[in-house]
């Protein structure tokens, strides 16, 4: 027990290396229509070991060795380096020859062929390459697997799936012979603790000369995660929102998409224009970015006012020119320009989204008390803390006026979406709340967690707000915003379906870079938020385009994305009952053929065609005709005689041959179809064994 025990204990620790880990797979994440967004794809490094086991061909006369694996190597390689390139084309034949030399000189165990890695398919194909073909024990040729992430769909919703990246810490990496990788954002990293799974633990033993991994506990996989992201939505946004993009030469583009009822996101899409011209997620603008939302606003502006009793939507306001001045700042319309648009009803003011007469109505019934004002845009959750597991999202900002914070113009700007500063998700959520009858309902990105395909998990909906305001309000409200859409002269036209009605409010802010609006440039956020269809909404969404100089129109450009969008939708969605379809000529009755009564029967009763026959036959009831009058066919069985020539006009070949033929006669058929001709007329008395000739068309 004590003699020599460093030397033993060294030797033991040849025989066992123990604590080894197991990495347990990680999760999927599954779309909303069952499709995989992400997974994990085995992927293989690929070497050879120049210390292999010998190959010891003979000769089955002389039983002696011919080849040995080195002259079985040597004259392979032309075919392995020939095989390699022609799958992996990034590298010549030549350079495989020269890396596979070097590692034979040198006789390495590990002799890296290839320097990245390949997929299952590609390492399949090279195991049919000569000598590869080979046993690994043989041919010295074989791979290590590694579980590499992959998203399915390519760029779609990257940024809200998020990312494995590698883990830089030395803590992660100290003793790892793979790089660690760890879930940096989206739902990788939110959900991470339910995808990652448990490894387990294994040790390596030395039995009977052979290394074994023997486990002491096995890996528990991860969960896979059920997605509210609808694949074929998320793919409709895209395409709808780059092609704006690309019109107006738009630098940074969100659509928010979100079921009513659950506050499913079924699609999110964050697109920013790069150095080459082209779109690309770079990063989760609709959680992670605040913006000034302009006129959008406007819509929580006068909510509160017609909440709190301040006005009605029979009251108005004169906008007088199109100019001004509140409190010593002039406060413009968009059409100034061509004069302005004088007296306007509270609901005209949202259709031509006025700025003076929303920050009118609202300055003079709130400058003095803003707080009043803020408390009641609180009230409504506009900038409700989403709680949202995803890192990097912000909360919205409204500030609470004090002394120190508030001046004399800071209420009129505010009312009409300056001054504040919302992320595109809470405007989605706000204006998911009004087409949800007033009930808020939290971004739900996640909707179940499954295990080995079964449900473990049901994640609920969340209320953030049971009532945003109360009913009468809220009518007033969509009666509003259906009118900005919908009634001539709303500046939400773009927007409109001829197919359903929709609801919306557009926007148009302007947002200044360094040196302010002239010296440093403006750029404008171009917006569109809405439902559909407006009487029973299913669907809301928030469209926000940024780019820079004129022209720009919220309407005319968010509009039509929010447009294209929701009829794509729309259509996808619809479902029709057939009937209403049939027309007063439609067919409901097929034409039936001359033939076996029992044939004939079987098909109407199969097809449910209401079938009635006529008389019942004297002698054989096998073949008859068809008539048909309305919705009913009804059958007439032929007395058929076997001492005359039947009528077979009008039947197929199987029955005319059939019926031919039970009477005796030989039959040359000529053509396809239906039988118009037959040699023999009905009637004629039958001499059996004569040839009778029949036409089909």
């Amino acid at each position: 027990m004590f003699f020599k025990k460093a030397y033993w204990e060294t030797v033991d620790n040849k025989f066992i290396v123990e604590n080894i880990p197991i990495l347990p797979v990680r999760g999927n994440i599954i779309s909303s229509d069952g499709k995989l967004l992400a997974t994990n794809l085995p992927q293989y490094k690929i070497y050879m070991d120049f210390k292999a086991g010998n190959i010891k061909a003979k000769d089955n006369k002389t039983n002696k060795e011919i080849k040995s694996r080195d002259s079985l190597f040597r004259a392979s390689l032309p075919d392995i380096c020939k095989g390699l390139h022609n799958i992996l084309p990034d590298m010549s034949a030549s350079q495989f020859r020269s890396r596979i030399l070097e590692g034979y000189k040198k006789k390495t165990r590990c002799c890296m062929l290839y320097p990245y890695r390949i997929s299952y398919i590609k390492y399949k194909m090279t195991k049919r390459i000569p000598f590869l073909c080979l046993p690994a024990n043989k041919s010295g040729y074989y791979a290590e697997q590694y579980n590499q992430r992959i998203k399915m769909f390519g760029s779609l919703a990257a940024k809200t799936l998020g990312e494995m990246v590698l883990d830089t810490t030395k803590k992660a990496n100290k003793k790892k012979k793979e790089p660690v990788v760890k879930a940096k954002n989206g739902l990788e990293f939110a959900y991470d603790s339910v995808l990652r799974g448990t490894p387990g633990k294994s040790h390596r033993q030395k039995v009977m000369n052979k290394y074994l991994n023997i486990v002491d506990i096995p890996p528990v996989d991860g969960c896979d995660i059920v997605s509210s992201i609808d694949v074929s939505m998320q793919d409709i946004s895209e395409k709808a929102l780059v092609d704006e993009l690309k019109a107006v030469n738009g630098n940074v583009g969100v659509v928010i998409l979100m079921e009513v009822a659950t506050g499913d996101v079924k699609a999110i899409v964050n697109m920013t224009k790069c150095a080459d011209g082209s779109y690309h997620e770079i990063q989760n603008t609709a959680l992670t970015s605040l913006m000034e939302p302009g006129s959008t606003f406007k819509t929580a502006s006068i909510m509160v006012g017609l909440e709190d009793g301040m006005f009605d939507l029979n009251d108005g306001v004169n906008t007088q020119g199109g100019i001004v001045m509140m409190h010593g700042r002039p406060m413009k319309d968009w059409n100034w320009y061509k004069g302005g648009y004088h007296y306007l009803t509270v609901p005209q003011i949202m259709m031509k989204s006025s700025n003076i007469g929303v920050s009118t109505l609202i300055d003079s019934h709130y400058y003095n008390n803003p707080q009043k004002f803020v408390r009641g845009l609180y009230r409504e959750g506009i900038n409700a803390d989403l709680k949202l597991a995803i890192p990097g999202v912000v909360k919205a900002r409204i500030r609470m006026p004090n002394k120190n914070n508030w001046s004399k113009t800071a209420l009129a700007w505010m009312s009409i979406g300056y001054e504040t500063q919302i992320p595109p998700i809470n405007m989605a959520t706000f204006y998911n709340a009004i087409a949800n009858n007033g009930v808020m309902v939290k971004p739900r990105f996640v909707k179940q967690i499954l295990k080995n395909g079964k449900v473990v998990q049901d994640i609920p909906v969340g209320i953030i707000k049971k009532s945003i305001c109360s009913k009468r309000t809220l009518d007033k409200v969509h009666t509003i915003l259906w009118r900005v859409v919908n009634m001539e002269g709303g500046l939400g036209k773009p927007a409109r379906s001829s197919q359903f009605y929709i609801s919306g409010k557009t926007g148009t802010a302007q947002i200044a870079h360094a040196g302010g609006y002239k010296s440093g440039g403006t750029s404008y956020l171009l917006s569109f938020a809405g439902y559909f269809p407006s009487e029973a909404p299913k669907y809301s969404m928030y469209v926000a385009i940024q780019k820079r100089g004129l022209p720009a129109s919220g309407g005319l450009m968010a509009g039509s994305v929010f447009h294209k969008i929701a009829e794509r939708i729309y259509a996808k969605n619809l479902s029709t009952n057939i009937s209403r379809a049939i027309d007063s000529d439609a067919v409901f009755v097929p034409d039936v053929k001359t033939g076996n009564v029992d044939d004939m029967k079987e098909i109407l009763n199969g097809l449910e065609i209401q079938n009635l026959e006529r008389f019942k036959p004297v002698d054989i009831k096998a073949f008859g005709t068809a008539t048909h009058t309305g919705h009913t066919v009804y059958i007439n069985p032929q007395n058929i005689s076997l001492y005359s020539i039947p009528n077979v006009i009008g039947m197929g070949a199987r029955d005319a041959v059939y019926l031919m033929e039970k009477c005796g006669l030989h039959v040359r058929l000529y053509g396809a179809g239906k039988v118009y001709w037959q040699s023999i007329p009905q009637g004629t008395k039958i001499n059996k064994g004569t040839t009778i000739a029949i036409r089909l068309n």
